[in-house]
Formats: structure tokens, C-alpha cells, sequence
């Protein structure tokens, strides 16, 4: 009885991963975690003070899902794909979204003291298209008509901490990270207008303002000499010249500057070693995609 009840709760959708995803823990009943990472079930495991919730990634995105499941029948209707037949084969495209909350401190009432900036990470569902059979190309049978609405954008973390406190935000979103990276290994199968159906995801990062591009890339911040966000100019560079700049900068290669500030292998000054790695001073810890 009690797991008969489990399944008329709103929210709770049965999945399995395809292969399984690593790191990640298999249980498909969580509720609200801890943003610090622990698998907690239920909030009221967790001490006050902690100062991020967030769902795992996987389970916002059945529940997404779930909540699409009219129009995706709806759209396989339309497009005159029998529905039996589609089983696998399902693209879902994911746009990611991370900015500061700004000023959210308790100006009254006797609530815990908290810290006075809140980041909120959250992602929209951008499309859904299924490949029928293995010659044809992907239909699409799903398209968020408003995709930068508040409506579309479903909260996956909100966090009681400063956008430019680099530390504890890698701390934070890390594992929102590692979970993204499993998913893209793997296949989610859920039950879909009655059937089971195979389901890939794909992250576009594209909701992320600058200055929290430079926070997560590990980029200097406002003050820096280093202005762009995509390439080596300082100011003095980009004021004289407004054309001649080009894309250089990569994930990878921020990680690599990294090192060489932690480490200076070549022993050199501050300034030589800042100049050398062009304004990263912090690792890099998700990537985000133009």
C-alpha cells in the first residue's frame, strides 16, 4: 500500500539510466538534497544552516519530462509517427541558466541569519526531436515557444551565497556538474504515454551572464586589465583596436593556465606570471558553452 500511495504523489515518476549513472546514486524517489552534494532524502535531514537545496539533475529532468508528456504524444501525433514504434531514439535538448539573485536578506522576522545574496541555477527544456528509424532524420516534435519566459525555466538549485564567491560556488555546483556528465553517457528510460521510451540529453550553457561566465571559468572579475571574456586583450588593447580580436579561449586551456598560476614553474614575478596566463586566477570549474 505504502508504494501504491508513493506513486499517486505528484512529482514521482519511476526512471532507470541506461548504462547506470556513475557516481550517481540509483534510488529514483529523491526529494529536495542538500547543494553540498550528500544523496539527503528528505529536508528535514539537514541542519538549518546548510546553504544550498537543490533537486538531483536526473529527477528535475523526469519530472520535466513528465510534465511535457501530453505535448510530446501531441507532437508525434501531428507529425504522423505512430507512437508504438517510437520507443527510442529521443533527443532532448537542455539550455542551462545560472545568474545572481541579488539582495535577498531577511529585513525582518526572527528567521535564521542568512548571508545577504542568493545564486539560482536553474534549465528549460529547449526541444525534443526522435530519429523513427535509423535512415531518417531526427523529427522535431517539441519546441519551447517562450524559451526565455520565467514559465519555461524550472529551478534545479538555489543557493544562499555571493555569484562572486568562486569557492564556494565550484563547491556547490560541482556536483550538478559531475551529474551532467553522466547523463551524457547514458540513456533515461521512462514510461511515456504508456510506453517505455529511450531518452539523450544534450546542455547548451547558454544562459549565463558574463560575469558569471568569468566566475565559473575562473576569470578575473570586473577589475581585471583582462576585458574579454573570450580572449587575451586587455583594455588598453581593446580601446585602440575594436576588430582584430578572435576567439581563444577554450575549457581546457583555462584549466591549463590554472596550473601554471597555482604552480609558476617558471618561478616568475606576480606580474609576469598574471601577464602569462591573461587574467586566470581560479579553476575553472564548469563549462560553459557559447
Amino acid at each position: 500500500l505504502r508504494s501504491a500511495e508513493k506513486e499517486l504523489l505528484p512529482g514521482f515518476h519511476q526512471f532507470e539510466w541506461q548504462p547506470a549513472l556513475r557516481n550517481v546514486s540509483s534510488s529514483w524517489n529523491v526529494g529536495i538534497i542538500d547543494g553540498l552534494s550528500g544523496w539527503m532524502s528528505f529536508v528535514d535531514d539537514v541542519p538549518a544552516e546548510t546553504i544550498a537545496r537543490r533537486f538531483r539533475y536526473d529527477v528535475a529532468l523526469v519530472s520535466a519530462l513528465k510534465d511535457l508528456e501530453e505535448d510530446i504524444m501531441e507532437g508525434l501525433r501531428e507529425r504522423g509517427l505512430d507512437d508504438s514504434t517510437c520507443t527510442s531514439g529521443f533527443t532532448v535538448v537542455v539550455k542551462e541558466s545560472c545568474d545572481g539573485m541579488g539582495d535577498v536578506s531577511e529585513k525582518h522576522g526572527s528567521g535564521p541569519a542568512v548571508p545577504e545574496k542568493a545564486v539560482r541555477f536553474s534549465f528549460t527544456i529547449m526541444s525534443i526531436s526522435v530519429r523513427a528509424d535509423c535512415e531518417g532524420d531526427a523529427v522535431t516534435i517539441f519546441q519551447e515557444q517562450k524559451p526565455n519566459s520565467e514559465l519555461s525555466c524550472r529551478p534545479l538549485c538555489l543557493t544562499f551565497v555571493d555569484e562572486s564567491d568562486h569557492e564556494t560556488l565550484t563547491a556547490i555546483l560541482g556536483p550538478v556538474v559531475a551529474e551532467r556528465k553522466a547523463m551524457l553517457d547514458s540513456r533515461l528510460i521512462l514510461s511515456v504515454g504508456g510506453l517505455l521510451r529511450s531518452f539523450r540529453f544534450f546542455f547548451r550553457g547558454t544562459g549565463y551572464d558574463e560575469k558569471m561566465v568569468r566566475e565559473m571559468e575562473g576569470l578575473e572579475a570586473s577589475g581585471s586589465t583582462y576585458v574579454c571574456t573570450l580572449c587575451d586583450s586587455t583594455r588598453a588593447e581593446a580601446s585602440e583596436n575594436m576588430v582584430l580580436h578572435s576567439v581563444t579561449r577554450s575549457h581546457g586551456e583555462n584549466l591549463e593556465r590554472y596550473e601554471i598560476w597555482r604552480t609558476n614553474p617558471f618561478s616568475e614575478s606576480a606580474e609576469e606570471l598574471r601577464d602569462r596566463v591573461k587574467g586566470v586566477s581560479a579553476k575553472p570549474f564548469m563549462e560553459t558553452q557559447p
